[in-house]
């Protein structure tokens, strides 16, 4: 009789722990703003000290996230700056400053920035490659920031990685800028595009002298 109960128990306890197995809680499913920024390297982000960066020919930018010190060197100019300090004079930098951390790290802005609404993904035509990728829009909310109402078409692969996107002043219908994300490249685990094309002619807007300084 005793040994019955005793493997009645055992047999209980097997059932009780395969049971517990497969009640396992599943992890919450990460949204597509967060899946393209960890397709970035966003995950290293935390590790970053310092990013340094050209934008076109003349803007020299050397970012400390942590602080928000930033320092803007032009032909003509140096500028220092706070983020949590701005005046007349930096406020002017800090614009520019904004606009060109955008087309460098457009992957974390998508999880970064506030007041902002993204549209759940769609299968679209790209509109440079002709490529079937994947679509969100980017909108920004029409009060406060420097582009308040403006919209981002961005494509992407299925493995979330950005290659074109459009951009539409104050969410017009009409695209003012179309252009590639192209020659990516990967500094200290950030998957940085530094080359960004148009369909016709040879513009590009070039990123260079990307510098990713870790602790």
């Amino acid at each position: 009789m005793k040994k019955l109960i005793v493997i009645l128990g055992i047999l209980s306890l097997c059932i009780s722990c395969k049971q517990k197995a497969k009640t396992k809680i599943a992890e919450p499913e990460l949204s597509v703003a967060q899946k393209i920024a960890n397709a970035h390297g966003f995950e290293n982000w935390e590790k970053i000290s310092e990013i340094q960066f050209k934008f076109g020919q003349n803007r020299n930018w050397v970012w400390n996230p942590k602080s928000d010190n930033i320092t803007l060197k032009t032909d003509k100019d140096t500028i220092s700056y706070n983020r949590k300090s701005l005046d007349s004079i930096s406020t002017k930098a800090d614009r520019a400053f904004i606009n060109d951390k955008f087309w460098l790290l457009i992957p974390f802005q998508l999880v970064w920035d506030e007041g902002i609404t993204i549209s759940e993904p769609v299968k679209a035509q790209a509109p440079i490659s002709k490529s079937e990728m994947n679509k969100i829009i980017l909108t920004y909310s029409k009060e406060g920031g420097y582009t308040p109402g403006d919209a981002y078409d961005i494509f992407y692969t299925n493995d979330f990685i950005i290659k074109e996107w459009a951009f539409r002043r104050r969410n017009k219908a009409e695209a003012e800028l179309i252009n590639t994300f192209e020659n990516y490249q990967d500094f200290n685990g950030l998957k940085l595009a530094l080359d960004h094309k148009k369909a016709e002619g040879d513009w590009n807007l070039k990123l260079s002298n990307v510098k990713v300084i870790l602790e």
